[in-house]
């Protein structure tokens, strides 16, 4: 089976032809057609972009300024003539690209695998019947439906269409969305005036439609040139910015002390040359932290990886970081808050109320009103309203394969047909001419249909207002129309509202001249027949969520499209809602404000009701003007705006749309709001173990480079090699800089203050800590060497035991670094972390070969020392510990660090 090439294109063709070119019809393929023509056509995937080669992957790991530090050293050693040190350096080097390479492999590599959670998905008639299946198996000839906010899976003749829009600029370039229709046009078209077309990897903005599939991968438009949709996401975020400017930074301070040492070392101490340059080449590898941005982006991937098995999936590695900073999550209420299993509870007409017993979408329940279950044989009311609410619906309900009721449509939706079948409506002999599909806009559904008599009906639903705005009568108690009495019907709107009900209205009108229904038509003169009212019960889970936001300081606020009663009363049900809030701010009380007054109210008020995707972003920037930081919701095309404007935008993997999808940051697979909470702990646990790495290399490094510019300036031996700097960075950074990237989440850490997204990984107090815990670990290295230097040791074993002091002093600091702030004189720092004791165990052996095992003796300039020695720099290893829990101890009494109190 080949895809279309051959004139006349298929979109100067009329639908039938291209039908039977295909070899298929309006009800699309059978199973096996659609496996033939898969094996023959292949999947319906774009290629993979090229990968870079393998040569230019690893000089990119060359590319970063303290690099070329260590590639200047292992020149300068070359020019000297010491091979073994040279060697050395550039040894440390390349193990440092292979760990970065393999850091970025796995890094790619968890993002390849979110890229294929997200795979887009369709809807498509198969053996007669309607099957949701990934997009990579559609072949040409199969029948797809779309409506607003679906991505469009292949490229498409349309069938038939209703009110259909589609946004093409990925093809044309033109960013007001193009009306489509199935009428055939020109030959020459071009691809912007194809409006019989729709096409792979655009978005359906408006409308509903079905198109028979007539090119799939590189055979659609989108395949000719190549424009590759789902791109990997870059690896640099704001955080490995900052970091590569501290290299930077650091780099120039090398420098300057650098020189400093060359200059005091030669006119002062009368250092010989290749003494004095073996020390500043010493002083300038240690200092060199050149295992942090590859540990900052191995952090990260973990992190998002981790997420991903949270159910929450990452898109873009920038809001790794910004979820552990967010002061604010503003939230939609259905599916997210919600269960989204909407059930009719109430029903209303002029004649009388109804109360429908039963829950979810199984017809199991009854409609009753004075304990008396009734049908719509019994009431011509209630069989007014329900024939209304169930034709004017494209939703399914049918049993599953595991005997449970399922829902194919909007959960609205499945709740009214659901009311349907416990009222006793029986659909058999109805047809659908015409339907006018609803739209977040007009926020109403309207179709045209003939009973069983073939007596044509205008049928709609929708909003209570909207529905009202548009009718002229009611349905009166004794089943004839009269005037409409809008207050009766606001009444018990707020009434249902109030009990935390959604509300929907049906109401019917004349039938247009012609088999066919536009807005026009259901504009004015309906008849209001009834009112429903809809509960969708909180989600335990999303309750406790909530309330641990608010113990993380963290503002939890509700926007719904939904009635103001109906968000009050779920609000105030769900914790959102507090005392000295506002309340609840309505659509149409939004838009009377002006931006500085939405700005003085906008943190107070818990509930906006009634909202268009508009007031979203209007939401959003008032609380951006007063630095909150903001994750928003969304689940409809029309939300991407919104989510874009946030600081996190969280679209919904189950019912949000693909253009939702694709504006967002983060995707809950789930839908649910307590894996955004979940997210937000994962965001704070991702850079809290950044910032615990910061703080373990830079003082390790300190350390040692402190070491090499004291011993300078004040004339001493020379405690350190460089081979023996190389060493104890190369050891530490294989080992132990690694296990904190797998440490947990802290004890409380949803229980503190969000931090201040514009502080720095190193703030002022954390500053003074690394100074400290240098000084500590250099000077315990410096008491070393000089103590047993000058009791008789050899050179070569007071630097053996220099070099373990520096080793096991880090592997102190390694366990004071596992709590930011909390004390880490506990047993607790003993578990959690497995990782920590793998990389503890292969420090300690790595050490151990260093100093026994001859060769390295040869290559490092090493020397076996006693076990004396070895308690002694454990001893001093220890007290390093203790200090430093000292000056963590002071830093908690003077305050936390980074963080905006609520």
């Amino acid at each position: 089976m080949q895809q279309i090439t051959d004139e006349p294109p298929v979109w100067a063709t009329p639908v039938d032809e291209v039908l039977a070119r295909l070899d298929t019809s309006r009800d699309g393929l059978t199973g096996e057609q659609a496996r033939q023509r898969l094996a023959e056509v292949g999947p319906n995937r774009l290629p993979p972009p090229e990968p870079t080669p393998w040569w230019k992957r690893v000089l990119a790991q060359f590319q970063d300024t303290l690099i070329y530090i260590l590639l200047a050293s292992a020149a300068a050693m070359a020019v000297l003539g010491d091979w073994l040190d040279f060697t050395v350096i550039l040894a440390v080097a390349v193990i440092n690209a292979v760990i970065g390479l393999i850091q970025e492999g796995r890094a790619e590599k968890a993002l390849a695998g979110i890229r294929s959670m997200l795979s887009v998905q369709a809807d498509v008639r198969r053996d007669g019947g309607w099957e949701r299946l990934d997009a990579d198996e559609l072949v040409p000839g199969d029948v797809v439906r779309l409506r607003g906010g679906d991505k469009v899976p292949a490229d498409l003749r349309l069938v038939a269409a209703s009110n259909l829009q589609a946004e093409e600029s990925a093809l044309t370039g033109e960013s007001v969305p193009s009306s489509k229709d199935a009428e055939v046009v020109a030959s020459e078209a071009g691809v912007g005036d194809r409006s019989d077309m729709v096409f792979s990897g655009t978005l359906i903005t408006q409308g509903s439609a079905r198109g028979v599939v007539t090119a799939t991968g590189q055979g659609t438009e989108v395949g000719k040139i190549q424009t590759l949709v789902d791109e990997v996401e870059p690896l640099e975020t704001p955080l490995s910015r900052q970091l590569d400017a501290f290299g930077k930074a650091l780099a120039l301070l090398i420098a300057v002390l650098a020189v400093v040492m060359v200059v005091v070392g030669r006119v002062v101490h009368d250092f010989e040359g290749a003494e004095l340059v073996a020390a500043t080449i010493g002083f300038a590898v240690a200092a060199v932290p050149e295992g942090l941005p590859a540990l900052v982006t191995i952090i990260l991937a973990l992190g998002v990886q981790q997420m991903a098995r949270e159910r929450a999936i990452t898109r873009k590695l920038p809001a790794v970081e910004a979820l552990g900073s967010v002061t604010t999550i503003c939230s939609d209420k259905t599916g997210t808050l919600t269960k989204n299993e909407m059930t009719a509870r109430t029903v209303v007409t002029r004649a009388a109320s109804y109360e429908v017993t039963g829950i979810g979408y199984a017809p199991e329940g009854e409609v009753r009103r004075e304990d008396r279950a009734l049908t719509v044989a019994d009431r011509d009311d209630l069989a007014a309203l329900v024939t209304v609410m169930a034709r004017c619906n494209d939703a399914v309900v049918r049993r599953g394969e595991d005997d449970q009721w399922v829902l194919v449509g909007v959960p609205t939706d499945g709740a009214l047909r659901t009311l349907g079948l416990k009222g006793g409506f029986d659909a058999q002999g109805w047809d659908r001419l015409d339907v006018l599909p609803f739209d977040s806009q007009t926020k109403y559904m309207a179709t045209l249909d003939s009973d069983p008599d073939g007596v044509v009906m205008l049928l709609v639903k929708g909003a209570p207002d909207r529905v009202l705005d548009r009718c002229a009568r009611q349905r009166s108690a004794d089943g004839g129309t009269e005037a409409l009495d809008r207050p009766w019907w606001e009444q018990h709107i707020d009434a249902l509202g109030a009990q935390g009900l959604r509300v929907l209205a049906a109401a019917v009108g004349p039938p247009p001249a012609e088999d066919r229904v536009t807005d026009a038509d259901v504009s004015e003169g309906l008849e209001i027949v009834g009112l429903v009212g809809i509960v969708d019960p909180p989600r335990p889970e999303a309750v406790d969520a909530i309330a641990q936001c608010r113990r993380a300081g963290i503002r939890v606020k509700m926007i719904t499209g939904d009635h103001a009663g109906t968000a009050l009363a779920i609000g105030k049900e769900m914790g959102i809602v507090r005392g000295d809030g506002i309340g609840v701010l309505t659509g149409a009380e939004l838009e009377e404000m002006s931006t500085e007054q939405l700005r003085a109210v906008v943190r107070d008020v818990d509930v906006y009701a009634r909202t268009s995707p508009e007031h979203k972003i209007r939401i959003v920037s008032a609380l951006q003007h007063h630095r909150e930081v903001v994750a928003m919701t969304g689940d409809g095309v029309n939300d991407a705006p919104a989510l874009t404007q946030a600081d996190v935008g969280v679209a919904m993997g189950i019912k949000g749309t693909e253009a939702t999808k694709e504006a967002a940051d983060v995707v809950l697979a789930d839908d649910n709001f307590a894996t955004i909470e979940r997210a937000v702990e994962e965001g704070r646990r991702i850079y809290d173990n950044v910032r615990k790495s910061v703080l373990f290399l830079l003082p390790t490094n300190g350390a040692q480079a402190l070491v090499m510019l004291v011993a300078v300036v004040f004339g001493m031996t020379l405690p350190l090699e460089p081979v023996q700097v190389l060493w104890i960075n190369m050891v530490t950074a294989i080992t132990l800089s690694l296990a904190l990237a797998y440490e947990q989440a802290e004890p409380g850490i949803m229980d503190r203050a969000p931090r201040d997204p514009r502080s720095s990984v190193v703030d002022l107090a954390y500053g003074w800590r690394i100074i400290v815990v240098s000084v500590l670990i250099g000077g315990a290295t410096l008491l070393v060497f000089t103590t047993t230097y000058d009791s008789g040791l050899s050179l070569e074993e007071a630097r053996t035991a220099t070099v373990t002091m520096l080793a096991l002093g880090q592997l102190a600091y390694l366990f004071n670094s596992r709590y930011l702030d909390r004390s880490s004189l506990t047993l607790a720092v003993l578990r959690g972390n497995k990782v920590v004791w793998i990389a503890s165990a292969a420090m300690v052996l790595s050490q151990i070969g260093f100093v026994y095992l001859p060769f390295m003796n040869t290559w490092f300039g090493s020397a076996p020392v006693g076990l004396d020695i070895w308690g002694y720099t454990a001893a001093l290893a220890v007290a390093v510990f203790l200090l430093v829990e000292v000056g963590k101890a002071v830093d908690r009494r003077r305050g936390t660090h980074g963080e905006i109190r609520a």
